[in-house]
């Protein structure tokens, strides 16, 4: 998978590269075609990094941000977040809908 890393005032070295893949690669286990990733790392006032991440899949387009002291921190939570609406996303059809509501038989005989 090819995944487009922006630095924002900082360098992005081969091993920043590497751990925004693999955080990109676990999302593939959800067989979902994933379009277009891509992360911008900076690093914002106060020693902090902020990591914005975004990824098109079948239907819409997933973003997460996060923001921390350990740049690699920042990297997971931002693949943590990615991760959850991801699997919102795939079990969305499943989710109980209000109109599924079961109604107790006690009271499908009182309404009878």
């Amino acid at each position: 998978m090819r995944v487009e890393v922006t630095g924002k005032n900082i360098d992005v070295t081969a091993a920043i590269r590497d751990r925004i893949t693999s955080r990109f690669e676990k999302l593939e286990k959800w067989q979902v075609a994933l379009i277009n990733p891509h992360a911008v790392i900076s690093e914002a006032p106060g020693n902090k990094f902020k990591v914005e991440a975004g990824v098109s899949v079948p239907g819409t387009k997933l973003v997460a941000s996060a923001e921390h002291d350990d740049m690699y921190a920042a990297i997971n939570d931002v693949g943590q977040k990615l991760e959850k609406q991801l699997n919102k996303q795939a079990h969305k059809g499943e989710a109980r809908r209000a109109s599924h509501i079961d109604v107790p038989e006690d009271e499908e005989s009182e309404v009878v």
